[in-house]
Order: C-alpha cells, then sequence, then structure tokens
C-alpha cells in the first residue's frame, strides 16, 4: 500500500499498551485512525486525543466494544484489551475481527505470539480457518514475551557458529507500574507469600512463556522436551506505597522466576524474570543495566554475547518506555501485516519492521 494513501486503522483497548499506541496512530502519517473501542462507560463517546493523553482533537469519539470499530472498516486494528485475565474473551474477539475481514495486530491475547506447542491444535485451527477464508492475517506481540525474547536473541543467534543456550532476563522495578489487575492478581505482589498469585500456579508459567520457548526453539532448531518452571518471592521489610498501592509488611514485594526449556535433560532455552518492588529488595539476584530495569539477552556459545536492553523515554521511567517499545513494535508492524499473508504471523516470519523518521 502506499505511503501517500494512509492505512486505516482502528483501536480496541486504552490500557497502558493502547493508549501509547494511540499515540502515535494519531501522529504517524502512514495510519488513519477510524475509531476507538473501549470497555470503560465513562470513556465512551471521549475523543481518542483526550484518551491519548494529547492536544489533538481527532473527531473520532470513543465507542463501547468492537460494534463501532468494525463498523468504520478499517483495513486493520490494534488489539490492546486485557488479554491475562480474559483470554477466552481476547482470542473471540480478534476471531471476530479476522471474520469481519480485518487484519490485527496487538498485545493480546499472548498465547498467539506463538501458539503452536502452547495452545490447543483446535483453537489455533479455528483462528488459522477464519483467516484465511477471509484472507485476514494477525500478529501478537510485546515486550517479554515480545521482541526483547524473541527479535533480539535471533538478532545476534544468526551472528553465531555455535550456541549451547539462551537465556531471556527481564530486570526490573516494578513499583512504577499501575497496573494493578497485573500487579496484585496476576502477580500476587502484595499478597501473602503463602497465596498462590495466577502466574505461579502449576502451568501457568509455562503457559505464559510457552510462546517464546517454543519460537526460539523452532528458530534454532532445538527439539525442547520438557518445560520446567522455578519461581520465589521475598516478603517486604516494612509496610511501603507503589504506584498500584499498599504492599503491607511480610507480603509479596519481589519474585525471581524461570520457565527452562529443556532437550534430553540440558536446559537450552531459559526466561527469567527479577521483579523488585524496592531496588534495596534480594540484591543477590541480578541486578539491571540502569537504574530501574532493563531487558538482558545471555547467549552461551561462539560467540557468547550478554546484550543488555535499556529503555528511556522522556515522557516516563524504564516501565514506561518498555510499554512505549511494547505498542511501537505493534503499530510499526501494521503495514507489513496488511501485506502479510493470511494467518497467524510471528517475527519469525516477517520481515524486518522498522519505525518511521519524523524528522
Amino acid at each position: 500500500m502506499s505511503v501517500a494513501t494512509p492505512i486505516r486503522v482502528g483501536l480496541v483497548g486504552t490500557g497502558n499498551a493502547g493508549r501509547l499506541a494511540l499515540r502515535q496512530l494519531i501522529a504517524d502519517p502512514r495510519f488513519e485512525l477510524t475509531a476507538v473501542g473501549v470497555s470503560t462507560a465513562t470513556k465512551v463517546g471521549q475523543d481518542a486525543g483526550i484518551l491519548a493523553g494529547v492536544d489533538t482533537v481527532t473527531g473520532v469519539q470513543a465507542t463501547e466494544g468492537l460494534d463501532g470499530v468494525i463498523a468504520s472498516n478499517p483495513d486493520c486494528v490494534v488489539y490492546c484489551a486485557m488479554g491475562d485475565t480474559r483470554p477466552i474473551e481476547s482470542f473471540d474477539e480478534v476471531r471476530r475481527l479476522l471474520a469481519a475481514g480485518i487484519d490485527v495486530v496487538g498485545s493480546a491475547p499472548g498465547t498467539l505470539q506463538f501458539p503452536w506447542g502452547v495452545m490447543p491444535e483446535k483453537a489455533i485451527t479455528k483462528l488459522e480457518t477464519v483467516a484465511r477464508d477471509n484472507d485476514t492475517s494477525i500478529f501478537i506481540t510485546g515486550v517479554d514475551p515480545g521482541f526483547a525474547n524473541d527479535l533480539i536473541p535471533f538478532a545476534f543467534a544468526s551472528t553465531c557458529q555455535r550456541i549451547e543456550q539462551i537465556r531471556c532476563m527481564e530486570i526490573a522495578d516494578y513499583a512504577t507500574y499501575d497496573g494493578a489487575t497485573v500487579m496484585f492478581d496476576v502477580m500476587g505482589f502484595g499478597k501473602p507469600l503463602d497465596e498462590t498469585p495466577m502466574l505461579f500456579l502449576p502451568g501457568v508459567l509455562g503457559l505464559a512463556w510457552g510462546t517464546t520457548i517454543r519460537q526460539l526453539a523452532a528458530g534454532l532448531g532445538v527439539e525442547v522436551d520438557e518445560i520446567e518452571e522455578i519461581h520465589e518471592s521475598e516478603p517486604a521489610p516494612e509496610e511501603f506505597e507503589i504506584a498500584a498501592g499498599t504492599i503491607a509488611r511480610g507480603s509479596r514485594a519481589a519474585v525471581r522466576f524461570e520457565i527452562i526449556g529443556k532437550e534430553d535433560g540440558k536446559p537450552v532455552i531459559v526466561i527469567e524474570h527479577v521483579n523488585r518492588l524496592r531496588e534495596d529488595l534480594r540484591p543477590d539476584w541480578a541486578q539491571p543495566a540502569q537504574p530501574g530495569g532493563c531487558y538482558r539477552v545471555e547467549i552461551v556459545g561462539e560467540p557468547n554475547y550478554r546484550v543488555d536492553i535499556c529503555p528511556t523515554s522522556e515522557h516516563g521511567d524504564h516501565n514506561h518506555a518498555a510499554i512505549v517499545a511494547a505498542a511501537g513494535r505493534i503499530v510499526n508492524a501494521i503495514p507489513a501485516i496488511i501485506d502479510a499473508p493470511a494467518g497467524i504471523r510471528t517475527t519469525a516470519d516477517l520481515p524486518l519492521v522498522t519505525g518511521n523518521y519524523t524528522g
């Protein structure tokens, strides 16, 4: 599609990622915003510029759900509705968009980043059939799972003569992350240590990051025959406040977990998270390369690599910058998805996606 003809794009979800994606859709001349779908009643009727937190008046007013977005006849929809706590609903919503003849890029449902070996084959076939029948495609990504543990390791792995192990890490202070649902319900921060949060229920870590394990395995030619999950938590030494609320003394204030993809008992692909709510907690755990947080890729092979990705932003801290990066990766992929073959598309089969020069 010619750059002179903007791609018509709708957006669903104006939370942390969706709001930042919306900013780019408003400002980037490659795109024409057609509609915004929201789930919060107080947002209905608000101009997209207000929801994005920018001064621009777009004339596009938010409507509830998908109906208004589909009716606006977009070429593509940026789907950033919550998927962590509503995986079935988000799957059904993206399937509905594909069935309407609309391509989809987005942050949810996360299992569609690379569903093979993670989701039931029946569900994958169902989505692929709808996409094929309507000549539509879908690309789901984020930071982690997302570009920090698929695009970056693949890029550096391409220079290696031999690879023995790839470890992808997130090392981050989450105190400024204001997503209460993710912080408290999913990760269990602020909860008693003997209360198991959603993330640490058996199989959930492997499901959430299984997409990364399977995608890297497919790209590297690894036969992952076992996925092991390890996690540990650290209590708060006293009560303190974070952006999402209060952390009581003795409640969960730091977590470290690993998802280990093994071949014949050998750990080949490892995802590790170190997430603190204060930088002084568990100093023996891995430390970030910059204050606040970083993403790290370590490759054992020939040559060896340690790559630190340190996002920063003029509008916020490391957590804000990481979400900006996730939103940018999603929005910048739109032209490639418009041109892509029908079906579920992944980092491994997309062309090199870049940003747009703005001067």
